[in-house]
């Protein structure tokens, strides 16, 4: 029998590293030795806090190559990288660095930012709990997701399967578990990059509804 969906949160202490950049090669040098937490941080953390209004870059990166060195065509590279093909923050981190030291090596006169400007890397330290949310059914499920915070769904969505690399949300996970691989594999399907946080919990709302039909 397959066990309960637990709905999980967390807390962030964000922390900043002591490190920071003020051109290319400093950005690069940074992105290959700073740790995990550091690389999912900046390319994820305007994920939680842009509810609703979706930035023109959800990766800091490329979005500090585009205001504070005016690099518009790396930023856009950055921003092309396909974040659901990545499985771990290793994969993620080498697909980052392949970008920037490709542009590095065409574009070797590099600006320094303004002063003021410079990149300050930081990093997250998680801490998760559980919401009191419990789904011991898969109607049960779906009826709770109206009521899970975007913090939760952060989690579950992004945290698990990039952080923990697992090969899929929890949501999708889960609900396979239960034999309902077709609305697993639609959710799986879905790209959280593409949308806010509202947009992803209203688009798993819906077809919640319909499945409970």
């Amino acid at each position: 029998m397959s066990e309960p969906f637990v709905f999980q949160t967390e807390r962030h202490l964000v922390v900043l590293t002591g490190r920071k950049a003020r051109n290319l090669p400093e950005l690069l040098d940074h992105i290959i030795n700073v740790s995990g937490s550091s690389i999912f941080y900046h390319t994820h953390y305007l994920h939680l806090t842009q509810h609703f209004v979706k930035p023109r870059f959800n990766s800091e990166f490329a979005d500090w190559t585009s205001y504070a060195l005016q690099e518009e065509r790396l930023a856009e590279q950055l921003a092309a990288i396909d974040m659901l093909a990545m499985t771990s923050i290793h994969n993620l981190r080498d697909a980052i660095v392949a970008v920037v030291r490709n542009y590095v090596d065409v574009h070797p006169l590099f600006r320094e930012c303004p002063r003021g400007d410079e990149f300050h890397f930081c990093e997250a330290k998680s801490f998760v709990m559980p919401t009191g949310l419990v789904a011991e059914t898969v109607p049960a499920f779906f009826q709770q997701i109206p009521n899970i915070t975007n913090a939760s769904l952060h989690f579950h969505f992004f945290e698990a399967r990039l952080r923990l690399e697992r090969p899929t949300n929890d949501f999708s996970q889960w609900l396979t578990t239960f034999g309902e691989t077709k609305i697993a594999k639609r959710i799986d399907q879905l790209n959280p990059y593409a949308m806010t946080l509202d947009e992803l919990k209203a688009e798993i709302g819906r077809m919640g509804r319909k499945y409970l039909r």
